[in-house]
């Protein structure tokens, strides 16, 4: 890592999740239906990528046998009906010192309800324990694997313990064993000079639609660490602002490979437009629900 991190980590109860809610996504049928995500309280995950923040909302320990299975019960009990379901746990579903391969059978069991579950992995744990978790579901599963940037040196420097042919090969695996992938892009990410990140990003939604991916999620870098904030006193780091987002989601459905979302939580952009700023998520929000290209928000303050 670049900077030591600060010591924040959230105080979680091991048998509830952290968050859960429901929201509409376009499915790949072309119907918007509303997805359940969970987002499961479980053990760090071991890779320690420069920008992520998702630690914040871990423990320190491996759950006990039994806690995901009702976490996912206490998320469904107070949920409204849904089609699919993501089961997020801020590192990889397949690493078992966070979801205990013990407890695949009991998880599988709830998310049969489901046609579709959404679990997010390294790809370096794109195995036998992915394989066996997909055979006991009902329905389609769907890895989501974080690609971030297709720039082979920034991508070596956000500690990520990942090349892109290792992507590559994780996403043919997937796909040899009728295994969806969504592949998660970071828009402006460190390491990447502010004037090339429009080009990066988009290569990178090239090579992930190349790799097979049916979904490109497109998440504004934050700077939410203090490794962040060290890389952006440095000038190797600048938070993408709205136009950013906006051009790489354009860009993004216009080439018509697959489905683009921008991902609007916790959206923290730089020189935001206090004028304009809630037109142009809610464009952006309309924009994943249709999968087209609307027409741009104009603004006299900003004059983006």
């Amino acid at each position: 890592m670049t900077t030591p991190r600060p010591l924040s980590r959230a105080a979680l109860d091991p048998w509830k999740p952290y968050a859960f809610f429901v929201e509409p996504e376009m499915s790949a049928a072309g119907s918007v239906d509303p997805v359940a995500t969970v987002f499961l309280t479980n053990r760090e995950c071991p890779w320690h990528c420069v920008m992520c923040d998702l630690w914040q909302n871990t423990l320190a320990d491996t759950v006990p046998a039994g806690a995901i299975p009702a976490q996912i019960d206490y998320a469904l009990a107070r949920m409204p009906e849904a089609r699919a379901i993501k089961l997020y746990n801020a590192g990889s579903f397949f690493d078992a010192r966070a979801i205990p391969v013990s407890d695949y059978t009991a998880i599988a069991t709830r998310a049969g309800r489901f046609d579709r579950v959404i679990v997010e992995s390294h790809p370096a744990l794109i195995g036998g324990r992915c394989f066996e978790f997909r055979d006991l579901l009902p329905g389609s599963l769907e890895v989501a694997m974080g690609l971030e940037t297709a720039h082979p040196g920034a991508l070596a420097r956000l500690n990520k313990g990942m090349t892109l042919d290792q992507f590559a090969e994780s996403a043919r695996r997937l796909r040899e064993n009728g295994i969806d992938l969504r592949a998660f892009l970071l828009v402006q990410p460190p390491f990447v000079a502010e004037e090339e990140a429009a080009d990066w990003v988009a290569r990178s939604l090239t090579f992930a639609f190349d790799c097979g991916a049916s979904v490109a999620s497109l998440i504004p870098t934050r700077v939410t660490t203090g490794t962040m904030t060290a890389l952006a006193e440095k000038g190797e780091f600048r938070p993408p602002r709205m136009k950013a987002l906006e051009e790489a989601v354009e860009y993004g459905l216009a080439l018509k490979r697959g489905r683009v979302f921008a991902d609007l939580w916790d959206l923290r952009l730089a020189s935001v437009c206090p004028l304009c700023q809630p037109a142009r998520v809610e464009r952006l929000r309309q924009m994943n629900l249709s999968q087209t290209i609307l027409e741009p928000v104009r603004c006299d303050l900003c004059s983006i």
